[in-house]
């Protein structure tokens, strides 16, 4: 979406946690009143349309962008989301490791083991793991019990789970987070294992820097979506 110029002066929370620009209800791109689920959630967004200079520049409004995603997409398409999620499980970052250079091997034990781990202890999800990059499918168990987990998730949720999800090329690492079993930081190195190792080897240039920042702001106010919208 392009930028468009700025329309109004005040940004309140309703009583019903909507948001409204000098007292009209803001609605969401189908049409929908823009209604939040928590408080605290509605507030962040309300400062997202206040912190707006003389134009809006809505690729910078994560929070309304999520919000409108939850309410516009997920909430009308949950069943597909939740299939996506678990294909995206099937053949997840976590699960497929390289067997050299020995240090890129360390490396992945250290970051992925444990969300194996993890997944098994707290999800009942026996996922396994394989070398190469060839497809493998995950036990029927694994996926079952994490399409369960899935499906807990508010509409507000998943749309940031979904998000986080892409951004980080992981359903696991994202339930993690979902779970609150992962930190923002923790959770965005382990999607990054890869990457660093290469830019640690061969350097990194500007445009590269430029576009992980970009990811990184993104997925962080993710993850503030993710938590304010738990309440």
């Amino acid at each position: 979406m392009t930028a468009r110029r700025r329309f109004y002066k005040d940004v309140t929370v309703t009583g019903e946690l909507g948001i409204a620009l000098d007292g009209r209800p803001v609605k969401t791109p189908m049409k929908a009143p823009l209604r939040l689920p928590t408080r605290a959630l509605a507030r962040i967004v309300a400062a997202e349309w206040a912190e707006q200079g003389d134009e809006i520049t809505p690729a910078t409004m994560y929070f309304t962008k999520l919000a409108n995603t939850a309410i516009d997409r997920v909430a009308k398409h949950r069943a597909a989301i939740v299939r996506e999620a678990v294909d995206y499980a099937n053949s997840d970052l976590v699960c497929y490791r390289t067997d050299r250079p020995p240090e890129l091997v360390a490396r992945h034990v250290g970051a992925w083991d444990p969300i194996i781990d993890w997944a098994m202890t707290d999800l009942d999800a026996p996922f396994e793991v394989t070398v190469g990059i060839l497809h493998r499918p995950q036990p029927q168990a694994a996926l079952a019990a994490f399409g369960e987990a899935v499906k807990a998730l508010s509409d507000f949720e998943l749309a940031a789970f979904h998000s986080i999800m892409t951004l980080t090329g992981s359903a696991l690492i994202a339930m993690m987070l979902a779970r609150q079993a992962a930190t923002p930081e923790a959770a965005w190195a382990a999607a990054h294992v890869d990457e660093d190792y290469q830019t640690g080897h061969w350097g990194e240039d500007a445009e590269a820097q430029a576009r992980r920042a970009a990811r990184h702001a993104e997925f962080m106010a993710c993850c503030r979506f993710m938590a304010l919208a738990r309440g």
